[in-house]
């Protein structure tokens, strides 16, 4: 009976799990990583983007997003949408071509490969002859033309990858159809492009690689017209109206030929080089778009002075007398133009420019052609990323304000809504306002709207501003001087480059109640900020912190502090500093909080810690943790190769150490076989009783950084004695020691003259001496503590003061609970000894029941070096979950991450990118969207044309192409071509269809 009942418990906390636990990888934020390859569908208002990894990634409207991978680990060269369709082709550099769709599913859509496909030649044919170069999609939406190395083109059916032999085009007959004084004097080379005629969909241009360009009419099956350029051919496009082809060259010249007329005379007159005579850089794309009432547009990328500006990345737009070279930070993958009307065929709108680091959208009917703010794929690395802080639940006045700040830094932004609106976004609106703030090493903290499945930017805060710095105030992202040729105007906001690597920001703490916020840096800065709606000019002091305390023998070999501008600075409205505190040495900061209720911030390096009153801007006191033989704590971030070779001394010395204690056991072998025996057995004994755990050594005293501060936290508990509790601070060591410090603060009325005074109360010294990483005070009824302010604004209920309080020690390789003030050790969760992960990232979460509205759980949430992510409960350390998130080998993922207050979180995939991810089975933000066949002129037209083939083949061909559109979902398709069959058809049909289906 006791067993049923222990086992009727078991499944009961079971359903529990389920209920509030569920691990979902759910979007990834940023900007892609390598991206190679761009495609639009105008018709379906979609942006694609390839990455070299074999993603791809689809996005519309603000929250509808579409991720794909491919299974061959090759880079996307190519994508091409089908027209009027929901499918895409992607070419790969392993050279084969794959066909997705958007599926839909249970109201919603998805992303899937239907198809792959790799041409194959003829029995010993070299590759080059099925090499695919370029791809042409077919305004039909039933053809791919493919050009190759070889200079063939084949013609393949979609959606079923069918190659169509007897409409291929050879290079045979095309060279057979040159004249001789041409195809005597050179080959053909590959197909470097091939475009259709915009009012004739049987005429193609096949461009080759020499610069002929040939057109060839797809019915007749023969050449048309050749256009015989002279020089290397790197893009073609033909104008809206048919009558003229433009080509772009090697030599950073353009042509203009005509259609239609077969006798050109003067090639070279017709060649315009825009940046000079001198040698320029090839122009690889080339488009011209009409306007209603004025010149057309001319837009081409590339063709720059080679010797002057080879460097830059430009594309340049040419409209009437305006004439502007957009000057990118990082190299241009592809560009499209955006043009209105439903048919896509009005004046030009948007310009999109895919480049390495980010994607840049200028409005085109707006004077000056301003940037489009992106409300996605926002490079997040515009300076790289040194820290991430989380912050749940957002006030609405908070949120109001940041928004207000963030406006007035985005004037300089076209008023245009953004262009790419396809697909419906079906989530809910986000239940609560989510921030991530990203630090980065140029000194600035970004703000992000991180409550659904866009991560939006909302602010951004600079604090070098604060310093003296390198940087050229004259520096600036707007146009070149006046007259400059070319005329270049810088575009983007990716900018790598820092003007002094001390300012990257290390840490943050935001108190979301008060609006006030610390930040800490590289040098040992730490700035408080409040945030303020009125520009101000102040001057901001600072707080110099010995945190050696006159420790002789010591000597800091890292960087300099950075020098405080003495004379007032203008600060914008936003977060505005008001207090500064310079810890010496410079250090890394390596933990910060803030206490806005007790008005206290407590920072930490690998020297010490200390605790700073930022009412009345004074220190409170200072705790050196530096360990007396620990001389790398003194070298700095700088000097990291020392340390390295350190570490692998000792690592050799250990190795030693152990190679010599066995060479004296073999010794004493005989003597001590029996002795040997009997422990062995004992040992064996212990095994069965406990689960299987291994010896973990204790780390030396002497080892590096012992003294680094990992975390510090304020408490209001039980300290002295069980009946007056008394704000604390808690501060744990990579040495494995924790401090407990008591705090006297003044009374309201007295808080601003009186000082507050801090006493060293507890210490503990774990056994193992594993760094501390997280430390947490549970209340009498097991909850932690609720944040500061928290109670105040009726978010959280009162820390139950009656019941006895608890500590939680998190260090690398366990969890240890204590009691307080007594500081006992109740119970503990051993992680390294049972299976050698180690805890790396720690936070408390509340997991809210899938089910029940009103009930929840709070649990520790753990990542491990493992990549694992556990949740453990609280209070009685139990192992609730175990997940695999990050690969192990992602070392820099693992150290990215950050957790959220609701079961959540985020961590780098890449330089540029977040996954995000949920242990909550309540929560979970995720993409939900639609994306519909579009029914226009055209769609119609293939549904008719798929009728009537379908009545006049026989049943087992009408079944494959049924089947064919099975694949691709495409309901509406299939509904009309089942009702058109009868008979045994119709019949046949259905099973084959039903079959597909399931």
């Amino acid at each position: 009976m006791k067993r049923f009942r222990r086992h009727g418990h078991e499944s009961h906390r079971d359903r529990l799990k389920q209920e509030l636990f569920q691990f979902n990888k759910t979007v990834e934020h940023g900007f892609p990583h390598q991206p190679s390859a761009l495609g639009f569908s105008p018709s379906l208002q979609l942006l694609a983007i390839g990455t070299r990894s074999g993603a791809i990634k689809l996005y519309g409207a603000p929250g509808v997003e579409f991720m794909g991978l491919h299974d061959e680990n090759a880079a996307v060269t190519q994508v091409h949408f089908m027209n009027h369709q929901v499918e895409l082709v992607t070419l790969l550099d392993d050279n084969s071509l794959h066909m997705w769709t958007l599926r839909g599913h249970k109201g919603q859509s998805e992303l899937l490969e239907i198809g792959r496909f790799m041409l194959t030649g003829p029995p010993g044919a070299p590759p080059s002859v099925t090499r695919v170069t370029a791809v042409l999609a077919h305004s039909s939406g039933e053809l791919l033309l493919l050009g190759t190395e070889g200079g063939h083109v084949f013609v393949v059916e979609v959606p079923g990858f069918r190659e169509l032999e007897e409409r291929n085009i050879s290079l045979d007959q095309v060279s057979s159809s040159v004249p001789d004084d041409y195809i005597g004097r050179r080959n053909l080379e590959h197909v470097e492009a091939l475009q259709e005629n915009p009012v004739d969909p049987n005429q193609v241009v096949l461009g080759y690689g020499r610069g002929l360009m040939v057109i060839w009419d797809l019915q007749r099956q023969r050449a048309v017209q050749h256009i015989p350029a002279t020089q290397q051919l790197e893009s073609v496009w033909w104008t809206e109206d048919g009558s003229f082809l433009l080509s772009s060259h090697s030599d950073g010249s353009f042509c203009r030929w005509a259609v239609g007329v077969e006798d050109e005379k003067d090639d070279e007159e017709k060649s315009d080089i825009p940046y000079g005579h001198f040698p320029c850089k090839a122009i690889s794309k080339i488009v011209q778009l009409p306007t209603a009432d004025g010149p057309p547009f001319l837009l081409f990328s590339g063709g720059m002075p080679r010797a002057s500006y080879g460097d830059r990345h430009c594309i340049t737009v040419i409209h009437g007398k305006t004439h502007v070279a957009l000057d990118f930070t990082s190299r241009i993958i592809d560009f499209f133009v955006i043009r209105d009307g439903a048919k896509h065929t009005g004046d030009p709108r948007a310009l999109v420019v895919l480049v390495e680091e980010e994607l840049v959208v200028l409005d085109l009917q707006t004077e000056g052609w301003p940037v489009i703010q992106t409300p996605y794929l926002v490079p997040l690395h515009s300076s790289a990323i040194t820290c991430s802080h989380h912050v749940s639940s957002i006030p609405l006045k908070l949120w109001e304000r940041l928004l207000a700040a963030g406006e007035l830094q985005s004037r300089h932004y076209s008023k245009k809504p953004w262009p790419i609106i396809g697909g419906q976004n079906l989530g809910a609106d986000p239940p609560q306002r989510d921030l991530l703030l990203t630090g980065h090493e140029d000194g600035s903290v970004r703000f992000w709207d991180a409550s659904g499945v866009c991560l939006s930017p909302m602010y951004k805060l600079s604090t070098a501003g604060v310093f003296h710095t390198d940087s050229d105030p004259n520096d600036n992202m707007n146009q070149g001087p006046e007259g400059e040729w070319p005329p270049f105007r810088k575009v983007g906001c990716f900018d790598p480059y820092s003007d002094d690597p001390r300012l990257g920001v290390q840490k943050i703490h935001l108190c979301k109640y008060s609006g006030y916020l610390t930040v800490a840096g590289t040098a040992g800065q730490i700035l408080v900020l409040e945030l303020n709606d009125e520009a101000a000019e102040q001057t901001v002091e600072a707080t110099v912190v010995d945190l050696l305390q006159g420790q002789e023998g010591f000597r800091w070999k890292g960087h300099a502090r950075l020098d405080v501008r003495e004379e007032p600075v203008l600060f914008p409205p936003g977060f505005q500093p008001f207090a500064l505190v310079q810890c010496q040495p410079p250090a890394v900061v390596t933990a910060l909080t803030l206490h806005s209720e007790w008005k206290l911030a407590a920072f930490g390096t690998s020297h010490g810690f200390g605790l700073f009153d930022y009412q009345q801007k004074t220190n409170v006191f200072i705790k050196c943790t530096l360990n007396p033989g620990d001389q790398l704590a003194m070298e700095g971030p700088l000097s990291r190769v020392k340390s390295i070779k350190k570490s692998l001394r000792q690592s050799f010395r250990r190795i030693r150490r152990s190679r010599v204690s066995l060479r004296k056991h073999h010794a004493n072998n005989a003597s001590k076989l029996q002795e040997a025996n009997a422990r062995l057995e004992a040992e064996l004994a212990e095994m069965e009783l406990a689960p299987v755990q291994r010896k973990i050594e204790a780390r030396s005293s002497d080892d590096s950084f012992t003294g680094l501060v990992r975390t510090l936290y304020f408490a209001d508990t039980f300290l002295s004695d069980s009946s007056h509790s008394t704000p604390s601070l808690w501060a744990g060591t990579n040495g494995g020691c924790v401090f407990a410090y008591m705090l006297r603060l003044p009374p309201v009325e007295h808080r601003a003259d009186e000082p507050v005074t801090a006493q060293q109360a507890k210490e503990i010294q774990l056994m193992h001496r594993a760094p501390v990483v997280g430390l947490v005070v549970l209340d009498g009824q097991g909850a932690p503590l609720p944040e500061p302010l928290e109670v105040a604004h009726d978010l959280a209920r009162s820390a139950d003061m009656q019941g006895s309080h608890h500590l939680v020690v998190v260090s690398e390789e366990q969890f240890k609970v204590f009691t307080l003030p007594k500081l006992s050790a109740k119970t503990k969760l051993k992680l390294t000894a049972v299976d050698g992960s180690r805890v790396r990232r720690v936070g408390v979460a509340y997991f809210g029941s899938s089910r029940t509205e009103d009930y929840g759980e709070s649990g520790l949430v753990v990542l491990t070096n493992q990549g694992d992510v556990h949740v453990v409960s609280l209070p009685h350390v139990k192992m609730q979950v175990q997940y695999p998130c990050i690969r192990k080998e992602d070392v820099s993922g693992i150290a990215s991450c950050v957790f959220t207050k609701h079961g959540q979180g985020f961590y780098l995939i890449s330089p540029s990118e977040f996954e995000r991810f949920s242990l909550s089975a309540r929560l979970v933000v995720e993409p939900r969207c639609l994306v519909e066949l579009p029914l226009g002129s055209a769609s119609k037209q293939r549904l008719d044309s798929n009728r009537s083939r379908i009545q006049s083949e026989d049943a087992e061909s009408a079944a494959r192409r049924v089947m064919e559109h099975a694949l691709l979902n495409d309901e509406q398709v299939l509904q009309e071509i089942q009702k058109s069959l009868e008979g045994d058809q119709t019949s046949f049909l259905e099973n084959n269809v039903k079959s597909v289906a399931s």
